[in-house]
């Protein structure tokens, strides 16, 4: 932004409305602000969990501690097809 004298930035807003619309521009604006908190608060949290694997692999293993339980998977509501048990076989008609 050095290199932009007022009136050239003058300009570029210009044509930034002229192409966008006046009505349009604060919802942009939100939506980029919502978008970069959304982006910064997931980068805390990737952050926040680098940190306890770090934590997790210096500590050393207790053999009290309680195993952690897979995470599953839950089927979406009306989803037949994947309700069933992984290891059920899949029945056909024989004819």
């Amino acid at each position: 932004m050095g290199n932009f004298r007022g009136w050239e930035i003058l300009v570029i807003v210009g044509l930034v409305i002229l192409l966008f619309g006046a009505k349009k521009l604060p919802d942009m604006a939100r939506s980029l602000g919502k978008s970069a908190r959304i982006l910064k608060s997931e980068a805390k949290a990737m952050k926040k969990d680098g940190e306890s694997d770090d934590a997790a692999a210096a500590a050393p293993a207790d053999q009290s501690a309680q195993p952690v339980a897979p995470r599953t998977i839950q089927a979406a509501p009306g989803d037949v097809s994947s309700s069933r048990p992984v290891a059920e076989p899949n029945r056909t008609a024989q004819g």
